[in-house]
């Protein structure tokens, strides 16, 4: 059994994602990172960096932080969506930290200067903005030869959509009509059954066939597990 730490945003839907499509059952912990559940001992405990999500593995009594080693740590508990072959292992692990280490924080960034930033300072806004479009032009120049990220349907399309879909939404505002295989992907992962389950996590009309809402409060949730 697992039990996920999350909440509604690109990161905390990524795991959520994957267990849906490897079927494993899991019990979802709500932590509300808007209230500071995440800096509660009880969390700190799972991950000393406060940050979601993060997971427990009860099987191997593991816990498990920084949603890529999530990722990681799932498909090889599972034995799918991350290549045993070097090549194609490498491939996906290679757009996995495209993602973690360019895409994230980089739509991130253009988010927090777009919506949250006490003040605005435009060269930021255009900055992260440039910086989105150089790569949304990367990952469409990847998908225009390749159905999914890494050839084949793994962990780095996982990792990667909730994020380009943020791009689609009034939060991030970024137009992608100039990427027509960024698009299209989009497209396809949307119509995947795991992918729709995932990305409605904490939201009242979530229904999985394999997780489960732990309680409707979030620090009492950190508290029982």
């Amino acid at each position: 059994m697992i039990d996920l730490y999350t909440y509604t945003t690109p990161n905390g839907r990524k795991p959520a994602i994957l267990l849906e499509e490897l079927e494993l059952p899991y019990t979802l912990h709500k932590v509300d990172i808007g209230k500071g559940d995440q800096f509660t001992p009880e969390f700190k405990a799972i991950n000393p960096n406060s940050k979601i999500p993060a997971i427990r593995d009860r099987d191997n009594d593991l816990a498990i932080f920084e949603s890529g080693a999530i990722l990681i740590y799932l498909a090889e508990k599972a034995g799918k969506l991350l290549p045993s072959d070097i090549a194609g292992r490498t491939q996906v692990m290679e757009w996995l930290m495209f993602q973690m280490a360019s895409v994230g924080p980089m739509f991130g960034q253009l988010g927090h200067f777009r919506n949250a930033a006490p003040e605005k300072i435009d060269y930021a806004v255009e900055r992260y903005q440039r910086e989105t479009l150089r790569l949304l032009d990367v990952l469409d120049g990847q998908l225009e030869h390749h159905p999914y990220i890494a050839g084949d349907y793994s962990i780095a399309d996982i990792a990667t959509f909730p994020w380009v879909a943020a791009a689609k939404t009034p939060y991030l505002g970024v137009s992608i009509t100039a990427f027509p295989n960024v698009d299209r992907w989009l497209e396809t992962m949307k119509q995947r059954p795991a992918v729709q389950v995932g990305m409605d996590i904490l939201q009242p009309s979530f229904n999985s066939n394999f997780g489960t809402l732990a309680t409707p409060n979030g620090a009492a949730q950190l508290t029982a597990a």
